[in-house]
């Protein structure tokens, strides 16, 4: 465990970051009193997304708060609501929380996007592939997407601290290179610095160890209930995915800013970057389904670094579904390759040997122009 300055972990880390996921908590974008979303604050966020935004990153926000805004306007507050009075007080305060940052991001000329997922969405790998296409496309046409946990539909007890480890998951399923967590503390201490008197903050972090996680204290009371627990298991999932993370104080106004100045906070560092991870995923974590051959031309394109486009397929072996891992052999039998499939094995021996372009006439729908994207592909060294 190192404890360098915070300065100097900080130093260049948002304005290098090419991909940039912020979680904002209900806590900090909601007053518990009221229940109204705190437009003056949310106004200095959106301007610091903006001034980022300017520099190149991509910037994703994970933001908490529908329920909250949603308990106000349905007359659930002052007590504890029920399930399905969750999911209603979700449902109304979804929309307003999307009109919030539509019309703060307006100001900057920025477009909005809203997109609700659940944890399911970011692990089954069908569904991660088409959330990551998705995601991927927005920031391509220059949008923010918001994203919020689907909490509607949810079946299991709604906790908010939930968006922490959301966040986590999104930043892993896009290749995010940095992640910060807004929070009412301004880093991960030795102790509840709220009861302990000599706690110190710890500035940088390289591995959640057991002694690490021995340092989260409890939730604290009101809107927010994820504390400092869902913040470290979120740390665990972005130092996977070689994710860089911080964990900042979300209260000041413009509180991107100030960490981009070198406020104190805690960061996560990880041994290796988010490509690099998420190929070490695909090569070693997943159990391939079945197999596409190629041949000599796809062989030789795949080596320099290309994608794998129907054109240089021979063949399929077994049935697998869109999304699924799959080896790619070539002619000799030999494994050359293996990544995630972008169509089932049924398409993929329909358009084998043909031109992208032509796969819209074949399958009567416009899919991606790769079988497999490179993103998606590990070749054998």
């Amino acid at each position: 465990m190192n404890r360098a300055p915070a300065e100097a972990a900080a130093a260049g880390v948002l304005a290098g970051a090419k991909r940039l996921v912020i979680k904002i908590g209900s806590a900090l974008l909601v007053d518990e009193t009221s229940g109204a979303i705190r437009r003056d604050w949310l106004d200095g966020l959106a301007d610091d997304v903006a001034m980022l935004r300017r520099r190149g990153s991509d910037v994703l926000i994970v933001s908490s708060g529908a329920i909250a805004v949603g308990r106000r306007h349905l007359g659930l507050t002052g007590k504890a609501p029920k399930l399905e009075e969750k999911q209603a007080a979700a449902a109304t305060g979804q929309i307003r929380l999307a009109h919030a940052w539509q019309e703060t991001l307006a100001r900057h000329d920025i477009t909005v996007a809203q997109i609700l997922l659940t944890p399911e969405d970011t692990e089954q790998r069908r569904r991660h592939l088409n959330a990551r296409s998705t995601i991927a496309q927005l920031l391509r046409l220059g949008a923010v997407p918001v994203i919020n946990e689907n909490d509607t539909v949810a079946t299991d007890e709604i906790r908010f601290g939930d968006n922490d480890r959301l966040a986590a998951r999104v930043a892993q399923m896009i290749s995010a290179d940095t992640l910060v967590l807004l929070s009412d503390i301004d880093g991960l201490y030795t102790a509840d610095p709220r009861r302990a008197e000599g706690a110190r903050r710890i500035d940088e972090v390289r591995e959640v160890t057991p002694e690490i996680e021995a340092m989260a204290g409890e939730a604290p009371p009101g809107y927010s209930s994820g504390g400092m627990v869902t913040k470290l298991a979120a740390a665990k999932i972005a130092l996977g995915a070689g994710c860089r993370m911080a964990i900042a104080l979300g209260k000041r106004p413009h509180p991107l800013a100030a960490l981009d100045q070198g406020a104190a906070c805690t960061w996560f560092l990880p041994s290796a970057a988010p490509q690099t991870a998420r190929k070490r995923w695909i090569a070693g974590h997943l159990k391939p389904v079945g197999a596409i051959i190629v041949d000599a031309g796809a062989i030789a394109a795949l080596t320099k670094g290309k994608s794998l486009l129907p054109a240089g397929i021979a063949g399929v072996e077994r049935a697998f579904e869109r999304g699924d891992l799959v080896v790619v052999k070539g002619p000799d039998g030999k494994e050359v390759a293996r990544g995630l499939s972008a169509y089932s094995s049924t398409d993929v021996d329909r358009i084998k040997g043909h031109k992208s372009g032509e796969i819209a006439q074949i399958l009567g729908y416009r899919g991606r122009d790769e079988v497999i994207h490179r993103d998606d592909l590990v070749v054998k060294g």
